[in-house]
């Protein structure tokens, strides 16, 4: 498993798939950033997200927001990103305890990476899973799980930093849930 923690990722979403793999040529050559994902996602739009020291990836973000423009869906950067997000992206974390399950549904990448990255950093909870884009029409989640109030508190956490952003589909606590609902995840 790679190290993420004390580095940055910075992800830019576009509407344009061409554009997208410019974008990513971009962000690669401009700083010394690693490649995490560059792909296509539902519906037609394309993802590059990197990762390195903060000043390379602020570096390599801001030149891949200039390439991009006209096409720029949303870009983040998050400087010592938690270090269950990556796992949680790539389905090689394991979970120690199955506890409540907390679920924030988005309608963009950008917010389900910050708000679980803001629910890891304010509770208890270990991140079951984010799933980005794929086969869900553009919309993104991530699923927590721990003890009830920790799993509250993350889910609170999370909405907390979307507030004011309208990307919030919809989200859950559900405190007993059945084994089953874990075999996704684990």
């Amino acid at each position: 498993m790679m190290n993420i923690s004390n580095n940055a990722v910075g992800l830019i979403e576009l509407s344009s798939i061409a554009t997208g793999f410019l974008t990513t040529d971009t962000m690669l050559k401009t700083a010394s950033v690693e490649l995490l994902l560059s792909r296509t996602v539902c519906p037609g739009k394309f993802i590059c997200l990197v990762w390195g020291d903060v000043a390379a990836v602020e570096e390599s973000v801001n030149a891949g927001v200039r390439v991009g423009q006209g096409y720029l869906v949303n870009d983040l950067i998050i400087p010592n990103l938690h270090p269950q997000i990556y796992p949680a992206m790539t389905a090689t974390n394991t979970l120690p305890r199955i506890g409540a399950l907390g679920v924030v549904e988005t309608f963009d990448i950008v917010s389900t990476i910050l708000a679980a990255d803001a629910s890891a950093k304010a509770a208890e909870v270990d991140l079951c899973e984010i799933r980005l884009a794929m086969a869900i029409g553009g919309k993104a989640f991530y699923s927590m799980t721990g003890d009830v109030a920790a799993v509250e508190a993350g889910v609170a956490a999370g909405l907390t930093i979307l507030l004011g952003r309208g990307q919030v589909v919809n989200s859950v606590v559900i405190p007993r849930p059945r084994e089953e609902l874990f075999r996704e995840f684990i």
